[in-house]
């Protein structure tokens, strides 16, 4: 389930070019998949109670004071709105407009600003570049978070080429074979950039989720939403007594886009509860069996 690449919450890989420390909001996420059922709702997160604490202390945090990103789709609503929360200008590009815009009319137009743009398209994206730099002289972080997946198709010989182009159009450029092979290659990808970027003083990481409830995971995997998809997810889980939020990922974006993680370049991220390390098939770890 832990597909590397940055297909909104089944398996994202953000492209992150700047610099950037953790810990999350001082307040519950309101976007669509933190608040969604079966999402986070009204509980506060434990990262959440210790920048309370924190903060009491006389500190306040704003991990990404002065900088500027650019970030594109899926998990991007609730990244930009803890980015945001942390200091950051941010510039939301996607092909949703109508929720690019509620998302920046939230945030204020001093620090966000929305552009529409489809990554497929080449001059979208360096539009999306230049209005960032022109509006606030300079460009960060680059969160590449927009994803989609091909319809299920177990057999390989079921697969056509132009399945492939499209998905890796966007997952790529910028679960089925064109979707795992599209995720697998943006890891690749990363590590390549790190080593090409480094010389600039750029740094290139991704993250790898398990899967979440997200809008895209309900209606092209397992048909369901809220608690059930959250119930499906959890019973192949490897951590058990927790369910992952897209507040979760965005987190790792967040220090992976601070200056706490400097020093870090091409590196994948997991955040997936140990999944990706164990093999259930085997049964090893299985207490029940005790």
């Amino acid at each position: 389930m832990t597909n590397p690449a940055a297909a909104d919450g089944i398996g994202g890989v953000p492209e992150l070019r700047g610099d950037a420390s953790v810990p999350g909001p001082d307040t519950d996420c309101p976007c669509r998949h933190c608040s969604a059922p079966g999402a986070s709702g009204g509980n506060r997160s434990g990262s959440s109670r210790r920048i309370d604490r924190v903060e009491s202390a006389g500190y306040h945090l704003t991990w990404l004071e002065g900088k500027v990103a650019l970030i594109t789709g899926g998990i991007g609503e609730c990244t930009a709105r803890l980015f945001s929360q942390h200091g950051a200008k941010v510039i939301v590009a996607d092909i949703q407009d109508e929720l690019g815009r509620s998302v920046c009319k939230d945030l204020g137009p001093t620090t966000s600003s929305f552009i529409h743009c489809d990554v497929t398209k080449e001059p979208d994206i360096k539009n999306a570049v230049d209005i960032a730099v022109s509006k606030y002289g300079k460009l960060d972080i680059m969160f590449n978070n927009t994803g989609i997946v091909d319809d299920p198709k177990s057999r390989i010989i079921d697969n056509e080429k132009a399945d492939f182009e499209r998905v890796l159009s966007i997952n790529v450029t910028v679960a089925s074979h064109a979707y795992t092979a599209s995720k697998h290659a943006v890891v690749g990808l990363t590590k390549n950039g790190a080593a090409e970027l480094g010389q600039f003083g750029i740094r290139v990481n991704c993250v790898s989720p398990y899967a979440l409830v997200t809008p895209l995971a309900a209606k092209n995997f397992v048909k369901t939403q809220g608690e059930d998809l959250e119930k499906a997810f959890s019973v192949p889980a490897n951590l058990k007594g927790v369910h992952l939020k897209a507040e979760d990922v965005a987190q790792a974006v967040l220090y992976l886009g601070s200056d706490d993680s400097k020093y870090v370049s091409g590196h994948n991220l997991l955040i997936d509860g140990g999944f990706s390390v164990s093999n259930h098939s085997f049964r090893m770890f299985d207490y029940s069996f005790a």
